[in-house]
């Protein structure tokens, strides 16, 4: 009959050797792609179970940080609108800054001058007039017919003045006259805005030589504005042999359309020149 002391000795002896076996083969690597396929079994269930875990935490979790996330992109859109208020706030008052730059170097150019610095507040919505309304008015001490100016020439005149506005109308302006004088040649004629836009000088010399390019500024005849106030160049030339004239079409050196700022020379008083009459003793 079979001893169980025995048996549990084999047992025992069995396993030993097998231990004993395992620790040989692992230490000469025999064994090791065993080992690294159960790692890789034990390592995938791991990933799995380590998933789901996170996967759950979050489902269970994402109201509270959906929340979160909507209060924190409020508050940065708010910041981003802030910031971009501040911005378009900087860039106007640089644009203002270098526009009052601009209208300081054209007073030093004459100092004799005094001068107020007016805002562009309204334009005239008839395509065929063309008038401004600016900021000052009678109780900055402007008055009707006043020249207005900037760095790059004539605007126009004050004609209609309220207490704290006044308007302007243009040169471009189909009823502004003004006399002027061609630069190089020292001719004189008469500029007459356009329903177009546009400036013709008329009345200029037959004999005079008119060349495109040549500048034209005010003359000063008249008494309705200062002499030598740039206003712009001579574009084109029409001249007839049997006429008493000629005219050239001129560009003004302003942009009417994109004003912002302009001078209003206060120190000017434009003479009403009417019919002089001769008196007899």
């Amino acid at each position: 009959m079979f001893n169980p002391r025995r048996r549990f000795f084999l047992i025992a002896l069995a396993l030993l050797l097998a231990a004993v076996g395992l620790v040989v083969l692992g230490q000469v690597g025999i064994i090791q792609p065993v080992q690294d396929l159960a790692l890789r079994g034990v390592s995938g269930a791991q990933h799995t179970i380590s998933t789901t875990f996170f996967n759950v935490r979050d489902f269970i979790t994402a109201p509270r940080n959906l929340q979160e996330l909507i209060q924190r992109n409020n508050q940065l859109e708010a910041q981003v609108a802030q910031l971009e208020a501040e911005l378009v706030t900087l860039q106007e008052q640089a644009s203002e800054a270098d526009a009052l730059r601009a209208l300081l170097g054209a007073a030093r150019q004459q100092p004799e001058n005094r001068y107020l610095v007016a805002q562009v507040i309204g334009r005239d919505t008839n395509p065929f007039l063309h008038y401004l309304i600016l900021d000052e008015g009678s109780d900055a001490g402007v008055r009707r017919g006043m020249p207005v100016v900037n760095e790059k020439g004539l605007v126009g005149r004050v004609t209609e003045v309220s207490s704290t506005a006044s308007k302007v109308q243009l040169i471009i302006d189909p009823n502004s006259v003004i006399n002027a004088r061609i630069q190089t040649s020292r001719a004189e004629g008469v500029l007459v805005g356009q329903s177009t836009g546009g400036l013709q000088m008329i009345y200029i010399p037959q004999n005079v030589t008119v060349t495109t390019g040549d500048l034209v500024v005010t003359s000063g005849l008249g008494g309705g504005f200062p002499p030598e106030i740039l206003i712009g160049r001579v574009i084109s030339v029409h001249k007839r042999d049997y006429e008493l004239y000629q005219t050239a079409v001129i560009e003004p050196r302003n942009d009417f359309t994109s004003l912002e700022m302009v001078l209003i020379i206060t120190n000017f008083e434009p003479v009403q020149i009417g019919p002089l009459q001769g008196t007899t003793s």
